[in-house]
Order: structure tokens, then sequence, then C-alpha cells
């Protein structure tokens, strides 16, 4: 695999920090029905695809680290203590585990296809939901103090977004496949000498 230096990965990173921050506020403009089309899930997908395990997470974590300075990069134009005190935290915080899984499953195959690129999609999304949907029941119980609500319940509130992130996941990794022979290798940080 070829290294690129480290200005260029640092590059593609604040690319994908900004195509995430740009995803997470299309819901302003973009809704079917009632539900919002955020694409914060599938940019976390698209850049463990694309820039493998180790730079997909590296960008994922500034995106947070951002955010979490006082940015306004998180969805609504988020930011700060207030992100932080969001139910919906925690699909945020998944972002890295997301690009993480999706990169480390891209990279071990032996080949680009569509179909691994969906499994490995498929695999980050149920990061995302695994991490998310805890988050927002403990969040409910414990901080808001919402009595005698069932975790079942909250999962199924969260049905219509998981159908939407499960259809984008498969444009991803059509799109991924499109994107790859064009970033002929992943860049990566190399090591100081």
């Amino acid at each position: 695999m070829k290294h690129y230096s480290k200005a260029r990965a640092i590059t593609f990173a604040a690319m994908f920090i900004a195509l995430i921050a740009i995803g997470a506020n299309m819901a302003a403009v973009v809704t079917i029905g009632a539900v919002p089309l955020t694409f914060q899930t599938v940019v976390a997908v698209l850049a463990g695809l694309i820039l493998g395990k180790r730079l997909g997470t590296f960008a994922m974590l500034g995106y947070i680290l951002l955010g979490a300075a006082g940015a306004p990069v998180f969805a609504g134009f988020s930011s700060g203590m207030a992100a932080l005190a969001s139910p919906t935290f925690g699909f945020i915080l998944s972002f890295p585990v997301i690009a993480f899984v999706t990169g480390m499953i891209s990279e071990r195959s032996a080949s680009s296809t569509k179909a691994v690129y969906f499994t490995a999609g498929l695999a980050g999304l149920a990061a995302n939901y695994g991490i998310g949907v805890p988050y927002v029941y403990l969040h409910s119980t414990i901080i808001l103090g919402v009595p005698d609500l069932a975790f079942w319940a909250v999962a199924a509130g969260m049905t219509p977004f998981f159908i939407k992130d499960f259809i984008l996941v498969f444009f991803t990794a059509a799109l991924a496949v499109k994107l790859k022979p064009h970033h002929s290798s992943r860049p990566a940080l190399r090591k100081a000498a």
C-alpha cells in the first residue's frame, strides 16, 4: 500500500470532516415525510471504505473534537455542550467505530466489490445503532427520567431512520466502488522517522 505524506493524509481527513458536517445539516433542506435525511452515518461509512480504518477513524474523531470545541458542525448546526447533552449524541460517538469497522472489513477483503462494501457498510450501520440506540435509552431513562420506558420502544422508534440508513448504505457501497479507482490506494499516516 502506498503511503502518502502526513499533509496529504490530513487533507483527505479534513475533506471527510467537511463532508460529514455538510451531511449532518442536510436535514435542514431534505426530509422524507417526518424522517430528516442526515448523511452522517453514510459519510462515516464512506470514510472507512475510502480512507481505511486508521485515517477514517482519525477523520471521524476530528469531526467530534471540532464540534465539541464549539464549531457548529453537528446536526442543526449545534456544537459544544448542547450537542453533548443531546439524547442522540451516542450516534455521533459511533462515527469513529463505523469508520474503523467498515475500513477493517474492506481492507481484509481480497476484492473491492459492491457486495464487500455493502457488507462492510452494514457492519458499520450495526455499530451505529448498537451504540446510538442504547445511548438514547439510557439518556431518556437516567438523565431525562422518563418513567417506564421500554428499550424495545426506543429501538422501534428508530426503525424509519434505520431503513433510511440501510438504503443509503447500499448507494454508498456503489459510490465507493466508483470512487475507489480514482483513489487507488488509501492514504495512511506515516510514522515519523
